[in-house]
């Protein structure tokens, strides 16, 4: 059978007008294409199988609908809208790279994923996405961890630490850490704040593990921060993390429970040995004080009176002297004068009575009281009727 048989078109379907045959093929509703159709297709005369000319009908359809375009058959995508399209998309791509950072935060840029530098703060560019990324830091805030437990939760596997001298402290401290690089923060350490804890607590217990339990309780606290602080700061710089370590302080630093009150009492037991030494040392302070000012008392008084002695008895020596050169010079007047001044100055320590005897007739009766001893000793003067008066001595009050 001819293959150009219109009621047997063969397996290429019906031929198309002025080919090979004198009919002319049924009109079909669809748009009409100028080579032979193919089997298996709508309208094609086959049965089953996707027809991918409708499909890429379709596609250009809505490709001409997204830029202008009518949806007919005979429509085209106009140049100038795919450049338009593809110019603005890529200012929003381009714009994309524009970010911002603050006044407490440094960005790290990478490119492909690999450390590319770091961005201070401000307004800064980066190539977008996927070429650069950026991750911002703060590098002024503050950080706290707290080792051992918080808010009165106690977490015994990190409290309880085992001392110099091989006793057992429950020890909660707190660290205070910043970022100093923000590259070696980002790319060093995965989780930063449980590297930064572990760090923490490893020190600790090493600076614990050297000192003793009296010393963690007492006075050597200051010590212990500020050791255990340096060896974390050691530790950090020498895994190249990008930390710096502000403060470590210790919140509590007990004995364990079970032997608190044990503790309790040694550490009153202790106080009352330091409250009585202290009295001891204050009362020999005083005691040593007292001696030491009496013997400087003493020292002076007995220079003073070698002073006074000397002075006396230079002073007789002298006054000797000069009355012995008076005596050469006129030994009579010199004999009664220091007769005379002999005699006043005996008699005027006693008591006495002169009485004038010329032109009296009578007894004279003196007082009892004028022999009693009288401070100053007092001297009797004659009256002028021949009786006697008690009067002061020379020197006394009239």
């Amino acid at each position: 059978m001819p293959w150009n048989d219109n009621a047997n078109p063969g397996p290429w379907g019906t031929p198309p007008s002025g080919e090979g045959g004198d009919k002319q093929p049924p009109k079909s509703t669809g748009p009409q294409r100028g080579g032979p159709r193919r089997p298996g297709g709508p309208g094609s005369g086959g049965p089953g199988g996707p027809d991918i000319s409708a499909i890429l009908d379709r596609l250009l359809a809505q490709l001409r609908g997204l830029f202008g375009g009518g949806g007919g058959p005979g429509d085209r995508i106009r140049p100038g809208a795919i450049a338009a399209a593809a110019g603005a998309g890529f200012a929003l791509w381009a714009l994309s790279g524009l970010y911002i950072v603050q006044p407490n935060e440094q960005a790290v840029v990478t490119t492909f994923g690999a450390y590319s530098r770091s961005e201070s703060p401000g307004l800064r560019y980066h190539l977008p996405a996927p070429i650069e990324q950026v991750e911002k830091v703060a590098v002024t805030s503050l950080n706290r961890i707290d080792v051992g437990g918080a808010a009165g939760v106690d977490v015994p596997e990190e409290s309880l630490m085992l001392t110099g001298d091989e006793n057992i402290v429950n020890l909660d401290f707190s660290v205070t850490w910043r970022v100093a690089d923000a590259s070696k923060y980002v790319f060093t350490v995965r989780d930063q704040e449980d590297a930064v804890k572990a760090v923490a607590e490893s020190a600790m217990r090493e600076i614990v593990g050297k000192t003793s339990l009296e010393a963690i309780l007492t006075r050597g606290r200051g010590a212990v921060q500020i050791q255990s602080a340096e060896l974390m700061q050691k530790t950090l710089d020498g895994w190249g993390a990008g930390v710096s370590i502000v403060e470590v302080q210790i919140r509590s630093a007990n004995p364990p429970q079970e032997v608190v009150a044990a503790f309790r009492e040694v550490a009153n037991a202790g106080q009352d040995a330091e409250s009585a030494v202290n009295q001891a040392n204050s009362y020999r302070n005083r005691v040593i004080n007292e001696a030491k000012g009496d013997a400087a008392k003493l020292t002076q008084s007995a220079q003073g009176y070698r002073e006074q002695s000397v002075r006396e008895a230079i002073g007789e020596a002298s006054r000797f002297s000069q009355i012995l050169t008076e005596y050469k010079r006129a030994p009579g007047v010199t004999r009664d004068r220091l007769y005379i001044e002999t005699m006043q100055r005996v008699l005027s320590r006693s008591n006495k009575v002169v009485i004038d005897g010329k032109g009296a007739s009578a007894p004279i009766i003196l007082p009892p009281d004028v022999f009693r001893a009288r401070t100053p000793a007092a001297r009797i003067e004659p009256q002028a009727e021949g009786g006697a008066t008690v009067t002061p001595s020379p020197g006394a009050p009239r």
